[in-house]
């Protein structure tokens, strides 16, 4: 082989290395600041998120968390009351969970005959309200009122009855926040942003 040539395939040869590298740095910048897919496992927010969706979350939406030092940039909105929030499960740091936000921080969150009450309060917003909500765990008890501790948040499944959430295991605090589901980009028949 001839040095011309064996220099051109080691430039070539670079050229891609190069562009391999720059690709995985960027896709891995737009993971941890922007934007994560998740499949969905279980049956826990049925109707809204089947068994075997793909969903992206956007993490600008409450700030992006910057992995190692726990440091949290300035998000454009704040959590509120119907987002479908993806965050770090509670009961298993290891799994990420996808719920619906119910409860903010100081609010007092009472199940009674299947609709939501806060601050004594029905809840009627249609995302929640059109779903039945059975007690059930420590933190849902029939006639028990639970007070939202300072930044955290209680969170239930849209399928009540087959969903373990706030109600068996507390509060998600606002650090373990990662971010707002906000697209189901597979399978193709049900791509459309999550209400």
């Amino acid at each position: 082989m001839s040095k011309d040539i064996k220099s051109k395939i080691i430039t070539e040869a670079k050229k891609w290395w190069d562009a391999a590298v720059w690709a995985f740095v960027l896709a891995v910048f737009v993971r941890v600041l922007f934007f994560e897919p998740y499949k969905i496992p279980t049956a826990s927010m049925v109707p809204t998120l089947m068994p075997g969706d793909k969903i992206f979350a956007s993490k600008l939406h409450y700030g992006p968390r910057i992995p190692f030092i726990g440091l949290r940039i300035k998000g454009f909105s704040k959590p509120k009351r119907g987002d479908v929030i993806v965050f770090i499960a509670p009961p298993d740091p290891s799994k990420c969970y996808v719920k619906r936000l119910i409860g903010l921080p100081g609010e007092r969150v009472l199940i009674r005959n299947g609709s939501i009450y806060i601050n004594g309060n029905p809840i009627t917003d249609p995302k929640i309200s059109k779903n039945f909500y059975y007690n059930a765990g420590e933190y849902g008890q029939e006639g028990k009122e639970i007070l939202v501790p300072p930044k955290s948040f209680f969170v239930l499944g849209d399928n009540s009855a087959s969903s373990k959430d706030s109600r068996y295991w507390g509060f998600v605090p606002y650090k373990d926040l990662i971010g707002k589901a906000i697209f189901i980009w597979w399978p193709l028949k049900r791509i459309e942003l999550i209400r």
